[in-house]
Order: C-alpha cells, then sequence, then structure tokens
C-alpha cells in the first residue's frame, strides 16, 4: 500500500532535487580497454574491443541487447575478469594477464539496472553501505549530503519498498556517488521509468554526474538518451565497436548502414549508383567514394517537404496524423513499393487521397551499397 502511494505521489508530479552544486567532486580517471576479448564456451560477447574514455568524460555504450554492453561494464568493475586483453585505469592495469585488482580497490562506482537496493537496510544504511573506508560519523555525513542532493534526505530513515521506482532510481545514484569514486558505471539506469519521469531524472543525474566530474559510462539502447546524454557515444554489434563519435558526428555520417538505421527510421528505396551519383525512383542524389552497383537510398522523413500537385517529385497522401509537434504523413510515390514517411513540423492542410509535390532536402540524404551490413 505504501509503494502504490509513493508511485502516485511520482507520477503526479516531478522530483524535487537538491542544491545544484553541492554533490562533492571527484578525482576522475582515464579508463581504457586493451583488445578485451570475452568468450563463453564457443560464443564471443566482445571481440577485441578497445576504447579509452578520458578523465571526466561521459560516453554512452549503445547497442542492441546482447551486444555486449553490459559484459564491457561488468569487465570495468572487476566483476567479471576477461577472456584476453587488459583494462587500465590512469594507465595502471587493473584487469589483465599481469595484474587484477579487486574491485571494491578500483575507485569504481557501480549503479545496476534494478538499482540493487538491500530491502533490509533503511534509505541512509543504503548509502552508507559503500563508505566502509571512513568512520561512522563520516559516512553518515556523506551519506545525507549525497541523499540531500538527491532530494531524499528526509527519507533517509525509511525503507526501499516505501519509495516509487524514480526515488529507489535517486537513492541508487545518492549511493553511487556518496564515496566520490573517479570512474563511475550505470547500466541501463533510466530504463525502469515511465518517459516523464525518465526525462526529469535523467537531466538531473547528468547535472550531477558533471558536478562530481567522474569518469562515467552509461548503458543504453535508446539513440535518443545517448545523443542526449553524452560526450561521445560508442555504438556496439555483436561485440564489437561499429563507430564511436559526438552524437553529431555519427547522425550525420554514420559509416554504416547499421549505424544509420540506429539513430533514425529512414525511408529506405532501392536504387542504382553510377559514376558517384545514385538515381531511385525519387530522384538523383550524390554517392561520393561509392562503387558502381545496387543501392539503398535513405530519406529520413524529416527532408521531405509538401508542395501544391504539379511541382517536384508527385505523390498522394496515404494517410496523416496529428502528432501535435508534427504531422506524420504517408505518401504513395509511384515506382515505391512502401509510402514514404514523413514528418512536417509546420502543419499542411492535406488530407487523404489528396495529390501532393515532395520535395527532397538533399543533407537528409545517405547512400549505402546495397551489401552494406
Amino acid at each position: 500500500m505504501m509503494q502504490k502511494r509513493a508511485q502516485v505521489r511520482d507520477r503526479f508530479r516531478l522530483p524535487l532535487w537538491g542544491q545544484r552544486g553541492t554533490a562533492g567532486a571527484s578525482i576522475p580517471a582515464q579508463l581504457a580497454f586493451e583488445n578485451i576479448v570475452q568468450s563463453y564456451g564457443d560464443m564471443r560477447a566482445l571481440d577485441g574491443v578497445s576504447l579509452t574514455v578520458e578523465p571526466g568524460e561521459l560516453v554512452c555504450l549503445l547497442g542492441h541487447s546482447g551486444c555486449g554492453k553490459t559484459t564491457l561494464l561488468r569487465i570495468a568493475a572487476g566483476v567479471e575478469t576477461p577472456t584476453s586483453g587488459r583494462v587500465l585505469m590512469d594507465g595502471r592495469e587493473v584487469s589483465g594477464p599481469d595484474a587484477y585488482v579487486e574491485p571494491e580497490r578500483r575507485g569504481i562506482g557501480l549503479m545496476f539496472q534494478d538499482y540493487a537496493l538491500f530491502p533490509h537496510m533503511t534509505i541512509l544504511q543504503n548509502v552508507m553501505f559503500g563508505l566502509r573506508g571512513l568512520s561512522a560519523s563520516e559516512a553518515n555525513v556523506a551519506a545525507h549530503r549525497a541523499l540531500s542532493r538527491v532530494g531524499l534526505d528526509h527519507y533517509a530513515d525509511e525503507f526501499p519498498h516505501t519509495l516509487s521506482g524514480g526515488e529507489q532510481q535517486r537513492v541508487a545514484l545518492a549511493r553511487s556517488i556518496a564515496p566520490r569514486p573517479g570512474v563511475l558505471l550505470m547500466d541501463e539506469p533510466f530504463s525502469n521509468l515511465d518517459r516523464r519521469m525518465r526525462d526529469a531524472i535523467r537531466d538531473e543525474t547528468v547535472a550531477i554526474l558533471r558536478e562530481t566530474g567522474a569518469t562515467t559510462i552509461v548503458v543504453t539502447h535508446d539513440p535518443e538518451e545517448a545523443m542526449r546524454i553524452a560526450d561521445r557515444i560508442v555504438l556496439m554489434r555483436a561485440g564489437a565497436v561499429i563507430q564511436e563519435g559526438t552524437s553529431e558526428e555519427i547522425y550525420k555520417h554514420p559509416v554504416s548502414l547499421f549505424a544509420a538505421r540506429f539513430f533514425c527510421d529512414f525511408n529506405e528505396i532501392p536504387g542504382v549508383v553510377r559514376g558517384g551519383q545514385a538515381s531511385c525512383p525519387v530522384g538523383v542524389f550524390p554517392a561520393p567514394g561509392l562503387s558502381d552497383g545496387p543501392a539503398v537510398i535513405c530519406v529520413r522523413p524529416q527532408g521531405l517537404r509538401l508542395k501544391p500537385p504539379g511541382f517536384c517529385l508527385p505523390g498522394r497522401v496515404a494517410s496523416r496524423r496529428f502528432l501535435g509537434e508534427v504531422d506524420m504523413i504517408h505518401i504513395d510515390v509511384q515506382g515505391v513499393d512502401r509510402p514514404l514517411q514523413a514528418r512536417i513540423h509546420d502543419s499542411v492542410p492535406v488530407k487523404e487521397g489528396q495529390d501532393v509535390g515532395i520535395e527532397i532536402d538533399p543533407k537528409d540524404v545517405l547512400v549505402f551499397a546495397a551489401s552494406d551490413p
């Protein structure tokens, strides 16, 4: 009953957080992975991953379930030992053929997807759990400070089951920052929250991470989340790094069709490349560097503009849905098997069955070889 009341409380109001700038600073460490391989029998969860996260950097590991994101996080924390390769902190080997440092001695904070709060401990005791190197009085002060920063100091004597999911997430955050770790690892920390609560908690969490200055790796499968919070995104697939860079770099210049699809629901149209030009039923577009042959022309939905019929590419409105900030319009075009999807920010008075013209912005078009995985 108490938990249900807490869930209702969180559903109808956004959480109140403590004063910004009071989280306490960490001494950030560089975290490096060198050619990490992790095998489970015949299955390779990680296949030669090399990655360096600079001090104070916030990096998102992005990819589908099973791509190796969480495995890499567990290896960094020392929960797992790699089959081969090395993990270094500030150039010192903490996992590898020559050394192994116990998890509790690495100065790494780990925040689990399910928060992993101890049900038999109070909120304050949960936060104090990772402060065993301090005296009781020092640990008490540090725990209260962390709880105050996440706005939950008044729940210090409560137990986890009395809190909502959003409040439990904030307790887990307080517990992870209280020891002021040099590196903080977060495994899908926002996935169990509803969308409205997730946006608010995520933004405030990032503010706290910036305050502490800790080197941070966040595992997520949500590309929008990664773009909102990361200094750098590392896109993974089948245990390997496919591409890394800023959100703008990966969005505008994906190295493959797989990477492009991860960040946008494209209109994908079969075409042919000849002499650096890709032609398809909706137009001809530049394809520099691509060899002649079959291709896939990818058009972002926001790259379509509607014009009066008789101008540009002819089409017919198949459906229109008002989504608040945009109109989602599907348009039938001759020679294209599926309707083109357009996201129109300026509402247009079109109806189903109406003929329209379509203009395509070249900057929202990407071309890949048809054989591109």
